[in-house]
């Protein structure tokens, strides 16, 4: 299908999942699975690196999907990205070139790449609309990974300008829920808050760390809502900007802290870390253009919460949690 194209239909199709294990490409399969009459393809890492070109073509090649969902990626938190830069720079800007110039060659009809918000600058406006892109420095301390997602977004968009294909992308805001990384090393605030909590409340402790002031802004999307996001803009879109993704609400690191302690561990105690880094002091997305198509998230914060430490406390039983 063209650039120009109408919307696509989910039925019927062979749909890759190129991230399929990870906190948002295993909600899409969830999603997928719902709908009737889908073929889901998935590449294991183990038998397919996506930072290989000739394996990646290869591979499209041979199973020839309609569609493809590009949500694979080195990903992680503050010390992660400051850490490794070079690690999140060229994992990503790898992975992301193969798959996009690999769907070219083998002509599949559509895909959709997954950003993230840490795209914009560092002091974009508030809530930030898609057009701030580019229009400043970016946050430091996940630059690489940043860098990576911008050169996506521009092959998408250079892919549908010299060869018609129909890529679009999507930039999330913050996520969780099921199958996030609850490593405190690399992953992100709010698993690393939830698990900080429980261990807390299991070992009999009241003090819980949290990095910097606690002041930053931020916004949290439950990814079981991403994921019907992402079937939604694959049925419904087909333009050349990216498009966000998000609540369009935020709220301070120190209440996150605070509703995910009324929630694991009533009688814990935040106690912040200054020495820590803050990151970008505000992100909150300008969520629009994706609500005058006519989605919305569907999961409240605090619900998304419980839900999310419920499924951890089911995991962390059977001994299935990521990062512990």
């Amino acid at each position: 299908m063209s650039a120009s194209g109408q919307p696509t239909s989910l039925s019927a199709k062979r749909v890759f999942v190129a991230g399929h294990r990870g906190l948002v490409g295993s909600a899409i399969v969830r999603h997928l699975e719902a709908e009737t009459g889908n073929e889901i393809l998935v590449a294991p890492k183990a038998s397919l690196d996506l930072r290989n070109q000739a394996a990646v073509n290869e591979w499209i090649q041979a199973q020839r999907p309609d569609e493809i969902y590009l949500v694979a990626g080195t990903v992680g938190g503050i010390w992660a990205n400051q850490t490794r830069p070079a690690e999140f720079l060229y994992d990503n800007l790898m992975i992301h070139s193969n798959v996009i110039d690999a769907a070219y060659r083998s002509d599949v009809g559509k895909v959709l790449y997954l950003g993230s918000s840490c795209i914009y600058p560092r002091h974009a406006s508030q809530p930030i609309s898609e057009d701030a892109l580019l229009q400043g420095p970016l946050e430091k301390t996940n630059e690489g990974y940043a860098i990576a997602k911008i050169a996506g977004i521009k092959m998408c968009e250079f892919y549908r300008e010299q060869y018609d294909c129909n890529f679009i992308s999507a930039m999330p805001t913050n996520l969780y829920g099921p199958n996030d990384n609850f490593d405190l090393e690399s992953s992100h605030v709010l698993p690393a808050l939830m698990r900080k909590f429980h261990e807390a409340k299991v070992n009999g402790t009241t003090d819980v760390e949290v990095w910097g002031t606690g002041s930053s802004l931020r916004e949290f999307l439950h990814v079981d809502d991403l994921a019907d996001a992402c079937l939604f803009l694959m049925e419904n879109y087909n333009e050349e900007s990216h498009i966000n993704i998000g609540t369009g609400v935020d709220l301070s690191i120190r209440s996150l802290a605070e509703a995910i302690r009324d929630v694991v561990h009533p009688g814990g105690r935040l106690v912040f870390d200054h020495t820590k880094p803050d990151g970008t002091p505000r992100k909150v997305l300008d969520t629009t253009k994706l609500e005058d198509l006519g989605w919305k998230p569907k999961i409240n914060l605090l619900d998304g919460i419980e839900q999310t430490y419920q499924w951890f406390l089911d995991h962390l039983a059977d001994g299935s949690l990521r990062g512990l």
